[in-house]
């Protein structure tokens, strides 16, 4: 039974530990890398939503910004109506930590930039830490060799890469929406859909993430 007892509470007390993690290192985000807001919102965005509240506030710009998840290693800020800011935190194998920002915008087709940071925000290597990041081809697969001309064209108007990417509040998944043809003219989407993998998903392992 104290055994029991015990395990338990190491569990809570790893939870309060992880969810005063993301709060700190949110809170003292560098203004350089939360140029639209304020330490102050910062702080707020957490007050508001530990008070039942909405947690909206006015930001640099004048506009209105929200935190919409907030869990024990994640967080979630709608920073505009264009654009969203997700920050993870990522238990590696010797059990430090390390903090996974997602910044998208949409405009139309939504668009994702993901880096790394130590606990204290120190940039970390991306491509050691996600070295299978998708390209074109993970999403479009290969056309026949007999493929009619119309279908050739439609896929050449695949000419750029446009993914939407989002972790889970949950677990350590790592999702990536194909987003280009959210652009593209619909009669050619609609034209190779069937060799269009929408999502991707990426797993964290202690180390990076990988299929």
């Amino acid at each position: 039974m104290k055994r029991v007892l015990f395990i338990i509470i190491s569990l809570l007390l790893t939870c309060i530990a992880q969810a005063q993690q993301v709060r700190e290192s949110f809170i003292n985000m560098p203004d350089t890398l939360s140029t639209l807001l304020t330490k102050v919102n910062r702080e707020d965005f957490i007050d508001f939503l530990d008070s039942n509240m909405k947690a909206e506030v006015n930001n640099r710009l004048g506009g209105k910004s929200e935190m919409t998840k907030l869990t024990a290693d994640f967080l979630e800020v709608k920073m505009s109506s264009e654009s969203v800011f997700q920050l993870k935190v990522l238990t590696k194998a010797d059990g430090s930590k390390l903090l996974c920002t997602i910044s998208t915008v949409c405009g139309p087709a939504c668009d994702s930039h993901i880096l790394f940071y130590t606990t204290d925000w120190q940039p970390l290597d991306t491509r050691s830490l996600l070295p299978t990041l998708p390209t074109i081809d993970t999403f479009v697969h290969a056309l026949p060799k007999d493929a009619s001309y119309s279908l050739q064209d439609a896929r050449r108007q695949v000419d750029m890469l446009l993914m939407k990417a989002e972790m889970s509040p949950e677990d350590t998944a790592l999702t990536f929406t194909f987003t280009t043809p959210d652009y593209m003219d619909p009669e050619a989407v609609k034209q190779i859909e069937s060799y269009i993998t929408t999502t991707v998903t990426l797993h964290w392992d202690g180390n990076k993430f990988n299929k």
